[in-house]
């Protein structure tokens, strides 16, 4: 089955699939630039999916410095976002995917047409462009396989952010944590993409009996988290444990920040969110035209 490209009924957003890559995304400019920037999109995507298998041995590897690196652009964002996490946490390239594929076509569509404005949503992870003096608001959700919105924020042409992703254990990918979904901002969708999986695997009650995990091997035989254990449900967590397992994911989260990797992030567990750093996320913005969800 080829790639598959369709414009959304509102006429305004373009629709790319090809296997399990599922991609919205919108341009805002001169209409002649718009419709460039879609067939840029178009042409590239067709071929993003099979670069990918080509390096997928490479791909499900464990990160670590020195190793072979990959020769795809894609997959060579990949490695390179995770890298900064490699020396401390167990990651693969494989937590970078989404964002590097939604980096790749969008900078397909920059390099063909003046926009100003752009996004590519690549199933949450999302990549940015924003011309001086552009905005969009960003709308998080509370959790990845239920969207609904608990907070928006804004991000500017002189934020520095420039991709968003979210995690979770109910997400598409599996987590080792047990968070309902942890967005993260930064300053390429790679990174956040590669930030969002740690910072989620960091909010945990190790050993709590509540909390039930398998291997990753006996739900996808060929992931690349092989043996490790990831979470398959959440029972009933005290006040307190919900607390104590948001202070891990937010340590983790700011000591990102710190090192400049992140900008920010939001960490949302049964209702309960922690912003890092502080005062970032605000209350949606209803009927906004520039709400971008991530």
């Amino acid at each position: 089955m080829t790639a598959q490209a369709r414009m959304l009924a509102d006429g305004r957003r373009l629709h790319l699939q090809d296997g399990p890559i599922d991609i919205v995304l919108e341009a805002f400019g001169q209409p002649d630039q718009v419709q460039l920037a879609y067939r840029a999109a178009t042409h590239r995507f067709g071929t993003v999916l099979d670069e990918l298998c080509g390096e997928l041995a490479l791909l499900r590897q464990q990160a670590q410095p020195f190793a072979r690196q990959p020769r795809g652009n894609i997959a060579l964002r990949m490695f390179e976002a995770v890298m900064p996490f490699a020396q401390i946490h167990f990651i693969t390239p494989m937590a970078a995917v989404a964002g590097a594929v939604a980096e790749e076509v969008l900078n397909a569509m920059t390099e063909s047409a003046h926009l100003a404005r752009a996004y590519v949503n690549d199933g949450g992870d999302i990549a940015l462009h924003l011309s001086s003096g552009e905005t969009f608001v960003i709308g998080m959700v509370e959790r990845p396989d239920r969207p609904s919105m608990f907070g928006s924020t804004n991000v500017d042409s002189t934020s520095g952010v420039r991709g968003i992703a979210t995690s979770g254990w109910r997400g598409r990918s599996f987590s080792l944590g047990i968070v309902d979904a942890v967005t993260v901002l930064a300053p390429t969708a790679s990174m956040a993409d590669a930030a969002a999986t740690i910072v989620a695997n960091a909010v945990d009650l190790p050993g709590h009996p509540e909390i039930h995990r398998v291997p990753a091997i006996e739900l996808a035989p060929d992931n690349d988290l092989g043996t490790r254990l990831v979470t398959t449900a959440v029972g009933k967590l005290a006040p307190t444990e919900i607390s104590a397992a948001l202070d891990r994911g937010a340590k983790c989260a700011e000591s990102m920040i710190a090192s400049g990797l992140i900008h920010g992030a939001a960490l949302n567990l049964r209702g309960s969110t922690y912003v890092v750093p502080r005062s970032r996320v605000k209350l949606p913005q209803p009927g906004d035209r520039r709400l971008v969800h991530a």
